[in-house]
C-alpha cells in the first residue's frame, strides 16, 4: 500500500489491516470505554488518499484521529474538541499549514505539533520550527519512525503533566482543598466534590488569581468546546460558588466571554 508522502506501509500493517477488515471491526473498539482512554490525534491533510491511509494506519496502533482536508476545517476541529497531538501539512488550500500552526498556537501554546510536507527546503523546515513544532519530517517518510515520534512526544508530554500536577493540596482562603480525595474543607465541616467539581475547582488553583480559559477547561474536562458544555461548566461554576460562600474574600469571577478567575487574598 503505498500514497505519496508515505513509505510502503510495513508487512505487519497490511497483514493486521486484512485481518480486521475481514471480521468487519477496523474502525470499531470493542469497549466504547477504551475508545475514551486512547490518544487523539488531529491529522490535517489536503491529499485524500494520502491522509486516509495514515489514519487507519494510526487507528490500528490505538490512536483516534480526526482528518481535516484543509487549514480552516482544521483550526474548527482544533477549537471544538481537544486533541493530544497535531499533525500538519503545509501545502494546503485555503489556509496553509504554517497558518494553522500560529492560530493552534494562539489557542494552545502547549499542544504537540509537527510538520508532515513535501517541502524540504531549509527554510521551510526553519519556519516551522520558529512557529514551536516538535517536529518537522518530510516526505515521504517511514510510518514507524513517525509513530516512534508521536509517542515519544506524548509520553514525555505526560511526564511533564505529571509534574506539573503534582500539587494535590491547597489552601482557599479558609478552606483546605485536597484534590486527590476530593474533599474541601472548611473549620470542621468537609464536602466530597463530584469528579467533574473537583477537576474544575483544581484548575482554579492552578489559575489561581489569573484567567483560567474557557475554552482550555473545557476541552481539558469536557473534551470538547461546544455550547452545551460551556452551559454545562457554567453550572458547575455556580456549585463551586456554593461550596466557598463562606469565605467572603473568595471569588470566583467571570471575565465574560474569555474565562474564570479564582480571586484568593495573599
Amino acid at each position: 500500500m503505498v500514497s505519496r508522502g508515505f513509505t510502503a506501509v510495513p508487512g505487519s500493517f497490511n497483514k493486521d489491516f486484512r485481518n480486521r477488515k475481514n471480521h468487519g471491526t477496523i474502525f470499531v473498539s470493542i469497549n466504547d470505554n477504551m475508545e475514551n482512554q486512547k490518544n487523539k490525534i488531529l491529522l490535517v491533510e489536503d491529499d485524500t488518499n494520502f491522509g486516509q491511509v495514515l489514519k487507519s494506519y494510526l487507528e490500528l496502533h490505538d490512536f483516534v484521529v480526526e482528518l481535516a482536508r484543509d487549514g480552516i476545517l482544521g483550526l474548527a476541529a482544533f477549537r471544538r474538541e481537544k486533541f493530544d497531538i497535531c499533525l500538519l501539512d503545509v501545502m494546503m488550500p485555503n489556509m496553509d499549514g504554517f497558518t494553522l500552526a500560529e492560530e493552534i498556537r494562539n489557542v494552545d501554546p502547549d499542544v504537540p505539533l509537527f510538520f508532515l510536507s513535501a517541502r524540504s527546503l531549509k527554510d521551510d523546515i526553519l519556519t516551522g520550527y520558529k512557529l514551536g513544532a516538535d517536529d518537522y519530517i518530510t516526505k515521504p517518510f517511514d510510518s514507524d519512525v513517525l509513530l516512534s515520534k508521536i509517542k515519544a512526544v506524548l509520553k514525555r508530554n505526560q511526564e511533564l503533566h505529571e509534574k506539573q500536577h503534582s500539587q494535590i493540596e491547597f489552601n482557599i482562603g479558609a478552606y483546605h482543598f485536597n484534590s486527590k480525595l476530593r474533599t474541601l474543607k472548611h473549620g470542621t465541616e468537609a464536602s466530597t466534590l463530584s469528579p467533574k467539581e473537583n477537576e474544575l475547582l483544581l484548575m482554579l488553583c492552578e489559575y489561581k488569581n489569573d484567567l483560567l480559559p474557557r475554552e482550555t477547561a473545557l476541552k481539558r474536562i469536557w473534551g470538547s468546546d461546544t455550547y452545551f458544555n460551556g452551559r454545562s461548566m457554567d453550572v458547575y461554576i455556580a456549585k463551586l460558588r456554593k461550596y466557598l460562600k463562606e469565605d467572603s474574600s473568595v471569588e470566583i469571577v467571570n471575565i465574560h466571554g474569555n474565562g474564570f478567575r479564582l480571586v484568593v487574598p495573599d
